[in-house]
């Protein structure tokens, strides 16, 4: 699974102001339902992402989270990153804040992809200049290049 398969332009977002996770999340949330061709609204997208949140930190260390939850109706995967204009605490392993998140939505059915998708994810941000480029991003069409950019050459 390619990225170019989950996100869109219109799933990533520059600059993103948020003073803790909680508002992390309601903002992708919020980004997700209205971008993505999803039957549920931004309550429902919050719940399943905190549901997953509350059974251990989706804080992968160097400033990134990624969390993730099931869709109950739906048989496509859907994915949005943020960059946030401030660190947030996420209860990191490394206490470094997260200053970028990339939150995926899976079926409810989908297992093997779903942790195929978190491992690739998990390589792509152990790239500390894919990183640095990523939080210096300066727009949203800048921030969507970098992430197919490095997908489509690893």
């Amino acid at each position: 699974m390619r990225l170019s398969d989950i996100i869109s332009p219109d799933l990533v977002v520059t600059n993103v102001q948020a003073k803790s996770k909680k508002r992390a999340f309601e903002t992708i949330s919020d980004v997700i339902a209205s971008n993505a061709d999803i039957s549920m609204g931004a309550n429902d997208i919050f719940d399943s992402l905190i549901a997953r949140e509350r059974l251990g930190t989706t804080a992968i260390g160097h400033g990134i989270a990624i969390p993730h939850g099931r869709v109950k109706e739906g048989s496509k995967t859907i994915g949005a990153f943020v960059q946030l204009s401030e660190g947030i605490d996420c209860d990191a392993l490394d206490d470094q804040d997260v200053k970028l998140i990339f939150a995926v939505l899976v079926p409810e059915k989908t297992n093997e992809e779903h942790l195929q998708l978190l491992a690739r994810l998990a390589q792509m941000f152990k790239n500390s200049d894919l990183r640095e480029k990523l939080l210096a991003a300066p727009d949203n069409k800048t921030l969507y290049d970098l992430l197919i950019q490095w997908d489509q050459t690893h």
